[in-house]
């Protein structure tokens, strides 16, 4: 939590445009308020063409357990930055580490401890990616 409270207090508004332009976001609204209830993100891996990542999955706490991060993944999953890429990558807190296990992600190269900002790095290779190797 400390790691994305440090980003936060570091980050401009126009880093926020720069990786806008860079990725995928997408937005679960409460249909009664339009509030924001879940967000999620998928761009390339450090401006891979054959690898994506996954980024800022996040669902309201009021809201969670209802199946909106499944609903997130699945979405994030048919974007044409996944459908590309032979692999995807997301760094994962310690309090969602189950869920994406859940979701078919395990760890990267089989480490099972946080790195240096307390994140799990997990992966999943995508069978179906429509890169073509050479």
């Amino acid at each position: 939590m400390e790691y994305i409270e440090n980003d936060l207090k570091s980050l401009q508004a126009n880093d926020v445009i720069e990786r806008a332009e860079q990725f995928h976001c997408y937005v679960i609204e409460n249909s009664d308020n339009y509030q924001i209830i879940g967000v999620g993100s998928i761009g390339p891996f450090w401006g891979s063409q054959s690898e994506s990542s996954l980024f800022n999955i996040f669902v309201d706490p009021d809201y969670q357990g209802h199946g909106l991060g499944r609903k997130i993944i699945e979405t994030l999953e048919t974007d044409e930055y996944f459908l590309r890429a032979s692999r995807i990558e997301i760094p994962a807190s310690k309090t969602a580490l189950h869920f994406y296990q859940k979701m078919g992600y395990d760890f990267k190269n089989g480490i099972d401890e946080v790195d240096s900002e307390e994140l799990y790095r997990l992966e999943k290779f995508n069978p179906t990616s429509k890169r073509q190797t050479k």
